[in-house]
């Protein structure tokens, strides 16, 4: 499925891995206005705010100064979307490798070991 954005000057195809874990899920792409400089995770707040409210990310840098929520695999290297680059070319996101899925890119951060059995 597809989201087409009218208007836009410069638009990427954004891939991302929706459902809740490998077996569970699908890739749906989105395209997503196109700027030069935008991160990855620029297009993926445009994405909820305008195409798809239901896409699950996490991200808590903008209001609670707390870094490194944002981890994913861009285009197959784990990054911090908010500094991964979008290209004119577009990318593919999917959730952490050996991290529990909750849902879409969200993953599980505490470690096996630190939970209560």
């Amino acid at each position: 499925m597809s989201n087409r954005v009218a208007g836009a000057h410069g638009v990427a195809a954004l891939t991302v891995w929706r459902g809740t874990g490998p077996d569970e899920g699908r890739f749906q792409t989105y395209e997503v206005p196109f700027e030069e400089g935008m991160s990855v995770l620029d297009a993926l707040r445009w994405i909820r705010t305008h195409a798809d409210s239901s896409l699950a990310i996490r991200y808590s840098c903008i209001n609670a100064n707390a870094c490194h929520t944002c981890m994913a695999l861009v285009d197959g290297r784990v990054e911090y979307m908010c500094t991964a680059r979008l290209s004119a070319a577009g990318a593919r996101v999917a959730p952490l490798p050996k991290r529990t899925v909750i849902r879409d890119l969200v993953t599980d951060t505490m470690p096996a070991e630190e939970k209560l059995a």
